[in-house]
């Protein structure tokens, strides 16, 4: 099968689909009012130091005030020393202070109530370089794993820097550039030399505090800068505007792919037409069938998400150790690509299905971090550990999925649970204890949920015949359809 690029537009968002072997493996999202920061250059000031976590909060002209800490600040002419491995930051308020005006860059979106993360170390990406205008460095994309070429490309892109004069300033080659001649990537270099340059004179007028002094690309040119591919066989974009800026942009930057460019004019949504609005749905939910029968169940929480591999209806057909290898086999496989699509990051603990071969433990990590190879977010996995869990992290910079399409529900407030009839009605009985002691009242209304009225005057007639004659008072219940089944009012009459 082959690998598509899938360009939604629509006039509230823009949704790109990354289709590899007929398989729907990332999805990006962009919509109006909740834009991408991350990658935007602005003239950031200092609003308050705080020593005590060697960070500062920066005001850009978000809503809330970005994050900035010490280590990602630029320190110029000074080298920090230390005898330990790491160097040691020195004190943030000896690099930055209150009201201070500098150029920072988000690397992270806002998440939650967390504001935008930054950096003082500007970089400017392109198809296959990323310029670093203030470090002497040259790096290669860590997922070129071919040690000649990383090489060749290091010593390329010394020699180009080497020839132009261009000391004290670092270039970084990208995963696209990967096979590209020296002649690509001076034109790279060109672009991103023009383009610095125009920023230069920007931030030498000084501009306010708040200022975006560079916005990066919209998000269907970002994924052709950023996905497309010698493996992408095909990108149909399905908006008519959309379709003739992407031409214009890959004509300057990508002319030798140009012609995988196509407009998508069928008769129905061109997501219906692959299946992605179902593999989004199915995304969404909190269990991952697995062809065999078993199924994944993924909880996202604040701190971490959890994986539990099962083996459901999957009995096997030799005995029970190889059909829980054949299950955590399948389950490695589909866990990298729900972290992928479902763009979960930060800490992930993974519970397989115990096994008692070390062979068989070793096979499935293999597997797993094979899987995980595929992934641009890099990750880092440990072995199981005594207690069967396999412990990873995997780069996060934007919301997850989930996050992005849902919100909590009002209901329970994202908890996942309610509280049970049998509890409310529990509850509905100490309110009226507490209300006739308060108000010595004789008649009350009990006004709840449906189901709760139901159970109280259903299974719950004795105790209410006790109550009132108890207290001496009168109920009269009433159901409310509009009320959660934890709602309820008890009502002086």
């Amino acid at each position: 099968m082959s690998n598509e690029l899938l360009i939604n537009v629509a006039p509230s968002e823009s949704r790109v689909a990354l289709i590899e072997n007929g398989l729907l493996q990332e999805l990006h999202l962009e919509r109006l009012g909740d834009l991408s920061y991350v990658g935007n250059i602005y003239m950031g000031r200092i609003e308050r130091v705080l020593p005590g976590m060697q960070a500062a909060f920066v005001e850009i002209g978000l809503s809330r005030t970005a994050f900035l800490h010490a280590g990602e600040i630029m320190v110029h002419g000074a080298e920090a020393e230390s005898d330990a491995d790491e160097p040691q930051l020195p004190p943030i308020a000896e690099m930055v202070r209150e009201g201070q005006c500098l150029p920072v860059q988000v690397i992270k979106d806002p998440m939650g109530s967390k504001g935008a993360r930054l950096t003082t170390r500007l970089s400017l990406p392109s198809r296959y370089l990323v310029y670093l205008p203030d470090a002497d460095t040259i790096g290669v994309s860590l997922r070129i794993d071919n040690d000649v070429e990383r090489t060749r490309l290091r010593e390329l892109v010394a020699e180009i820097l080497s020839d132009r004069g261009r000391s004290g300033t670092g270039l970084i080659v990208r995963t696209n550039g990967e096979g590209i001649s020296r002649a690509e990537l001076e034109q790279d270099l060109d672009y991103l030399e023009r383009l610095w340059a125009r920023l230069s004179d920007e931030l030498a007028a000084k501009p306010e505090a708040g200022t975006c002094i560079y916005e990066d690309l919209s998000l269907p040119l970002r994924a052709l800068r950023d996905l497309l591919n010698a493996g992408i066989e095909r990108v149909r974009i399905d908006d008519v505007e959309m379709h003739a800026r992407a031409q214009r942009f890959m004509t300057n930057f990508l002319d030798q792919w140009a012609d995988r460019l196509e407009l998508f004019e069928g008769p129905g949504p061109l997501f219906d037409l692959y299946g992605v609005e179902d593999e989004i749905g199915r995304a969404l939910k909190r269990n991952v069938a697995l062809k065999s029968g078993g199924y994944l169940t993924i909880d996202q929480t604040e701190a971490m998400t959890t994986v539990d591999v099962n083996t459901g209806g999957f009995v096997g057909t030799r005995n029970f150790a190889d059909t829980i290898f054949k299950t955590n086999l399948e389950a490695s496989q589909a866990l990298a690509r729900q972290l992928r699509l479902r763009n979960l990051g930060g800490i992930v603990i993974i519970d397989f299905i115990d096994m008692d071969d070390e062979e068989h433990k070793r096979q499935v990590m293999r597997v797993l971090q094979q899987a995980l190879a595929r992934d641009p977010a890099r990750s880092t996995v440990s072995e199981i550990s005594a207690l069967g869990l396999v412990e990873m992290t995997r780069k996060r910079t934007t919301e997850s999925l989930e996050h992005r399409l849902c919100e909590p529900c009002p209901l329970c407030n994202g908890r996942g649970w309610q509280k049970s009839v049998e509890t409310v009605c529990s509850e509905i009985f100490r309110e009226i204890l507490r209300a006739v002691r308060q108000f010595e009242t004789g008649r009350l209304m009990v006004m709840a949920a449906p189901r709760v009225v139901d159970k109280m005057l259903d299974e719950y007639t004795g105790p209410l015949a006790e109550v009132t004659e108890r207290l001496g008072t009168n109920l009269r219940f009433q159901a409310e359809d509009q009320y959660s089944q934890e709602q309820f009012d008890v009502v002086l009459l």
